[in-house]
């Protein structure tokens, strides 16, 4: 243990003396412009938001292949793993995926049980994307239901300033320690290829082509070729295999100020899991012989995303809108699997448990007065969603809860530059849906340059939740348990109030250092629990619990030439008033550190890029209920680091990266705040990772 803290010390020595530059500093940084929550594509300075953005050289840097492993690296984003579904989930804040809008190219994304929360990130490639945007707090009045503690903006590549562009990668990745190319072998595998034509002024089209095979990781468990009658079944994986394939398709067409696009998306994935018990059954042999059978799942996810977007002008006013058909189906099937002859024995047949189904509209208009001095903008938005849950995915009272659900919003804002230096926007949203109450949100943001080189933004913003399918339909009551939806559930309403300053400077000797100090208060009312309403075990979902969260951060970058430094600090405190039965939880916050460092590189000759990433997430604490009584529960904090090194060959063309992820090797940390509830039985252990792993990546750009 000594002689690995000593060499993870000088590892971070070394590249404290080399390391690479920083986009975000660089005058490309500066003049790079954002989308999310914007009229028009505008500089991210002149915002009138507070956007982060991870850029594609960025993620590249990273050797990240999908959006959760992006996002893991950035401060008060949590990714949430299920190891059971393969889902991994954004938690913004404290709030975790039903709380946070994901968007691909300003649209919704279909996912299990809705359009744009609780998105699976793994499903989210990374082989077209050019770059990532962040925006924190509450956006219901831009994007509508779900959009409470965030929204993450993911914008694909349309353009190139090549006639042909053409980018191929094998990346070979270690599971912990296990690696192994073979069928039903170990490690991950992906591979993909991107090339993109313009066919004159005009027109582009794109294509592009991503597999990414996790083989598994068995932690604990012995894999699935384990049997045996134990009292403690070993059998499956910790973390459980799934392969996914994923192609998209693009033709955009510009001129003057009108453009447009045409976008098609498929994604299958497959995703196994692994029975950990196995029972004994005969051969009927006639001497006594006997094998072991395992009724095991597979479990299949189709979605097709479908996307056309048009920005021109009438007269001066100009219009931007999408539409949008997207549909995602989630099935399952059960089979026989005998395990000691690797056989299967028999299969049901293929059901769907998932389903859904959207048509999706939004369009904005703006510029009506063509003045530099006001500018409003009207926009409506539609969301026709249909689809339905089944018994597998929780316990509803049919054998399927449908629904077929319709909700229109029409929103409005103006934004008066009162002079070059103060910008306010008021804002405000009707959203009318056939199943719920009319949802009014409002938001006003204000920019003040108080310098050349310096911003004051100040944000509030209201948004609202919808009930999801287990919290309104589900119905499970037996012999020892009485677990009810409730119909009659109101929509969650929050609202934040954010206060964000950045400001960059030119130092002596080429030196150039920005930071930012960010403030942020997020409230939530009627938020929706499985509440005990009778002993011992009659729960129900109410509108009971207030949530409140509190984030102070600081963040600082400072570049030289080859060289960039970036640090990262957070405090964010929680407070939860929860009720069950006669039992009210304390309501004083509860803070989490967190802090965080990227050191980066580039040799000036040879084009060597070194380039190291720290996250550290402190111990969490949390009032949970236990025998009729709330207390703190803990979740011990942990430290990530990735390193990568990538050497370009051949005029640039081709580029070998190497590294480690997670040096640390952190797969679970102890937690206390897992107790269980009438749907689960606790834990305590949280698991975060599958451990250390090495990679190598060949990747060929023309």
């Amino acid at each position: 243990m000594k002689k690995k803290v000593l060499s993870i010390l000088s590892l971070s020595i070394a590249f404290w003396i080399n390391a690479q530059e920083k986009d975000s500093l660089n005058q490309k940084k500066i003049e790079e412009v954002v989308i999310t929550g914007q009229y028009i594509q505008k500089s991210i300075n002149k915002s009138i938001y507070k956007v982060e953005v991870i850029d594609e050289q960025q993620i590249k840097n990273m050797a990240a292949t999908n959006a959760a492993d992006v996002l893991n690296q950035t401060l008060n984003i949590q990714i949430t793993p299920d190891t059971n579904s393969g889902n991994s989930t954004a938690n913004i804040m404290g709030l975790g995926g039903d709380y946070v809008k994901i968007l691909i190219d300003n649209i919704p994304v279909v996912g299990d049980t809705g359009l744009g929360s609780n998105i699976d990130l793994t499903k989210i490639s990374l082989s077209n994307i050019e770059r990532i945007e962040i925006v924190k707090g509450s956006m219901g009045v831009e994007y509508g239901n779900g959009a409470l503690a965030g929204v993450i903006n993911i914008i694909t590549k349309k353009n190139s300033n090549k006639k042909l562009s053409i980018r191929a990668a094998l990346q070979e990745e270690t599971v912990r320690d296990g690696y192994d190319l073979k069928k039903r072998g170990k490690g991950r595998h992906i591979q993909n290829l991107n090339v993109g034509y313009n066919l004159n002024d005009h027109w582009f089209t794109n294509i592009s082509f991503n597999h990414n095979q996790f083989m598994g990781y068995e932690g604990n468990k012995k894999g699935y070729k384990h049997f045996g009658d134990e009292k403690k079944p070993m059998r499956g994986y910790e973390w459980n295999p799934k392969d996914q394939y994923e192609i998209n398709a693009l033709v955009r067409y510009a001129k003057n100020k009108t453009s447009f696009f045409y976008k098609i998306s498929y994604l299958n994935e497959k995703f196994n899991f692994y029975n950990p018990v196995s029972t004994p059954e005969s051969l009927n042999d006639g001497n006594g012989g006997t094998t072991y059978w395992a009724t095991d799942r597979e479990y299949n996810t189709d979605r097709w995303i479908h996307q056309f977007n048009i920005q021109t002008n009438f007269g001066h006013i100009r219009y931007m809108g999408d539409f949008s058909y997207q549909k995602q189906d989630r099935k399952y099937f059960d089979y026989i699997y005998d395990v000691p002859n690797r056989t299967i024995v028999s299969e049901k047949p293929e059901n769907s448990y998932y389903k859904t189904d959207v048509i999706y509209s939004r369009g904005m208009f703006s510029n009506f007065l063509n003045s530099k001095k006001f500018d409003f903008q009207l926009g409506y938005e539609l969301d026709h969603t249909n689809g339905y849950a089944s018994l597998i995915a929780g316990n509803f009272f049919e054998d399927s809860a449908r629904r077929k659900i319709f909700t229109y919003g029409t929103f409005l804002s103006g934004e008066w530059n009162i002079s070059d230096r103060f910008s306010v926007r008021p804002g405000a949203r009707l959203s009318v849906s056939e199943n719920f109450d009319n949802q009014f949100n409002y938001s006003l943001s204000t920019r003040w340059k108080t310098s050349g080189n310096s911003n004051l933004r100040g944000v509030f913003g209201t948004a609202n939740r919808y009930p999801t399918y287990d919290e309104l339909y589900t119905y499970f009551v037996n012999l020892n348990h009485d677990i009810q939806g409730n119909a009659d559930l109101k929509p969650e309403n929050g609202y934040s109030l954010g206060l964000f300053w950045d400001q960059g400077f030119s130092l002596r000797d080429g030196w150039k250092l920005n930071y930012n100090l960010e403030a942020l208060y997020v409230d939530l009312k009627d938020k929706i629990e499985l509440v005990m309403v009778k002993k011992p075990s009659t729960y129900k979902y109410l509108n009971m619990d207030t949530y409140r969260s509190l984030l102070f951060a600081a963040n600082a970058n400072l570049v030289k030439d080859q060289f960039s430094l970036g640090v990262r600090t957070s405090l964010n405190g929680i407070s939860v008033s929860r009720y069950d039965m006669d039992v009210t939880s304390p309501t004083d916050f509860q803070y989490n550190f967190q802090a965080g460092a990227n050191v980066s590189y580039k040799l000036k000759n040879i084009h060597t890029a070194f380039n190291l990433y720290y996250k550290y997430t402190g111990p969490a604490r949390l009032y949970v209920l236990e025998n009729e009584a709330f207390r703190i529960g803990k979740t011990d904090g942990f430290h990530m680091m990735d390193f990568i090194v990538s050497q370009p060959f051949w005029k640039d063309r081709l580029e070998l990266s190497a590294g480690v992820k997670n040096i640390f090797d952190v797969t679970s940390v102890n937690s206390t705040t897992n107790v269980g509830n009438a749907h689960t039985a606790g834990s305590d252990r949280l698991n975060l990772y599958y451990g250390r792993s090495y990679f190598v990546r060949l990747m060929y750009q023309f």
